[in-house]
């Protein structure tokens, strides 16, 4: 019969809830106040309607973060991943992004935006084709580095450039149907 150690057990706790409270060991989470996760994307945020960008906020952020960037996708169009928005070079201290980003290649801030599916910088809602909903992903990633690079980088340009850069990557997933 083993016998508990009860001032190990309590010596875990406290430590458990030390690196809980000082933020470490807690993912990073991106959440918005249009929609939440495996939600439907309301029309104001899609082609059918003012095809704003949704407002996306963030917390429990890697201490090591030195720029965010940010990839949405469809992997249900029928040609495949098609890209709605790449936004980058977001600095550190930001923990969220407003609605209705002007669709420019360089907004406030330094941030940057690539091409998208539509072939345009900015961001491009959901639009699919009329049927089954499609989910869109909205991928937040936490960099080590500011990756200073011009504005119009496709998502493929942008994951090649945060290759061995991600801290951590935090994900929120909208529905869309027509």
């Amino acid at each position: 019969m083993r016998t508990i150690q009860w001032d190990t057990v309590f010596f875990g706790l406290i430590i458990g809830v030390f690196i809980i409270a000082n933020g470490e060991g807690m993912a990073m989470e991106l959440k918005s106040t249009a929609f939440g996760n495996a939600e439907f994307i309301p029309s104001k945020h899609t082609g059918e309607g003012p095809d704003v960008s949704p407002q996306l906020a963030w917390s429990d952020v890697p201490q090591a973060t030195k720029s965010f960037a940010l990839i949405c996708d469809d992997p249900d169009a029928p040609m495949g991943d098609w890209v709605h928005w790449v936004i980058y070079d977001i600095p550190a201290e930001s923990r969220s992004l407003e609605e209705n980003i002007p669709e420019a290649t360089t907004i406030a801030g330094g941030i940057k935006q690539g091409k998208n599916n539509f072939g345009r910088s900015g961001y491009g809602g959901p639009m699919p084709p009329p049927g089954k909903p499609h989910r869109y992903f909205f991928k937040l990633y936490a960099l080590d580095t500011m990756l200073n690079l011009p504005a119009g980088l496709t998502k493929q340009g942008l994951l090649k450039a945060m290759e061995g850069h991600v801290l951590e990557q935090a994900q929120l997933m909208g529905k869309y149907k027509r």
